[in-house]
């Protein structure tokens, strides 16, 4: 790797910067191998089939490196579905889970007792929810959005 850096550059500042781009480098790699070994595309056919009649349209859908606070996340208008790359630390049925979330936002972006009423439809749904509420992860905005809707 070649870097053009200011010869003025601090020693700290330079080190800093090579090590940041190895990051992001490293993580570009990591998705390209997720994405080409992980078909997330057959989790959508497979869940699409069984909850929604093979009804529901996803333009794309792909793990992603650069979410650390959530671990799905919809784009409803366009289709898109990001998906962590932490989710295989998981089992397959939370990570399932996750994605049957982020497709129910195609149908409603929103947490609405309507957007609850489908997530009920995935068979382990609270199984998942509670796996990630004692791993910490589930948000309290989210959980507060369907305590206020039921």
């Amino acid at each position: 790797m070649y870097i053009n850096v200011p010869a003025n550059i601090s020693e700290v500042r330079l080190k800093e910067l090579i090590s940041n781009f190895k990051k992001r480098f490293e993580r570009r790699k990591l998705k390209k191998e997720l994405n080409a070994k992980q078909d997330l595309k057959s989790v959508v056919g497979r869940l699409n089939e069984r909850y929604f009649g093979s009804r529901l349209k996803v333009s794309k859908i792909e793990y992603v490196t650069d979410q650390y606070k959530k671990f799905g996340c919809c784009n409803y208008k366009l289709k898109v579905i990001r998906i962590s790359h932490r989710l295989l630390e998981m089992p397959p049925w939370v990570r399932d889970y996750v994605v049957f979330h982020e497709m129910a936002h195609i149908i409603e972006p929103n947490h609405s007792r309507a957007f609850w009423k489908i997530i009920s439809r995935y068979r382990l749904a609270e199984r998942a929810r509670g796996y990630l509420m004692a791993k910490g992860f589930e948000t309290e905005r989210e959980a507060d959005v369907e305590n206020n809707n039921t």
